[in-house]
């Protein structure tokens, strides 16, 4: 059981390194999704919240109720990303590649990531996906988010970090993170998860490899909110492909 108490201390990318990442492996392989540790305290969870009311750290803010992705409104940072989002992004990268190569491995599908999140950035630029997708995220009471993918183009990496801002029960109730994976030939599969504030989920971006009678397969995988009923939900996440 994760430790609700204490707070983490220390450079953001010993904080990363710091996690049980042979068990979050473990827990990425068998669900596709892993509740990290504390990454953030609660005053760098309040100001990464706060900066959601300064338009000039944003290139777009998405209505999700205008294009029917469900209820509430996101941001999507510029490339001037504050110092902490870069700092998590750039510890989670290295630790997630070796997980991302392994299930690539297992379907028989090209590893294209280098070892260097900035080469690979350079390469989604190249290919006409240059926009920045780190997101900050905002709910108030009856808002929610459909289930979807973050695919914004050809290249993608194929697992992602959301982390909570606000404490459930106390901020806000209900806004469950949500995942929904397609089974082969039976009913999908749900799961919900409460996100602690300064916790992290790492989650697959699209799908994940499950063992079948052939070898492996993939599992398509989506994620989404549940209805926030009372309160207010902030999640910063972390992308590591950039936008078309």
């Amino acid at each position: 059981m994760l430790d609700t108490t204490t707070h983490p201390t220390g450079p953001v990318i010993d904080r990363v390194a710091g996690q049980d990442w042979g068990a979050l492996s473990d827990e990425l392989d068998a669900h596709g999704h892993a509740p990290t540790g504390p990454l953030l305290t609660p005053d760098e969870c309040r100001e990464i919240a706060g900066l959601y009311e300064d338009v000039t750290r944003f290139r777009t803010t998405v209505d999700m109720a205008r294009h029917r992705f469900g209820s509430g409104q996101y941001r999507y940072f510029t490339h001037e990303l504050p110092v902490i989002v870069r700092e998590l992004r750039e510890a989670f990268y290295p630790r997630l590649l070796p997980v991302a190569r392994d299930w690539a491995g297992r379907l028989g599908k090209p590893a294209p990531w280098p070892d260097s999140l900035t080469e690979w950035l350079a390469m989604c630029h190249a290919a006409g996906q240059d926009r920045s997708a780190q997101i900050l995220l905002r709910y108030g009471p009856g808002d929610w988010n459909a289930l979807h993918r973050d695919v914004f183009g050809d290249m993608v990496f194929p697992l992602q970090v959301v982390i909570g801002l606000d404490a459930p029960g106390t901020d806000f109730t209900g806004g469950e993170f949500l995942m929904t994976e397609q089974r082969a030939r039976a009913q999908s599969r749900g799961s919900a998860t409460t996100l602690l504030q300064g916790h992290g989920l790492i989650f697959t971006t699209r799908d994940r490899p499950v063992a079948s009678r052939r070898g492996w397969s993939n599992a398509p995988m989506r994620h989404g909110v549940s209805t926030v009923r009372s309160g207010s939900r902030h999640t910063l996440g972390l992308v590591f492909h950039d936008a078309a």
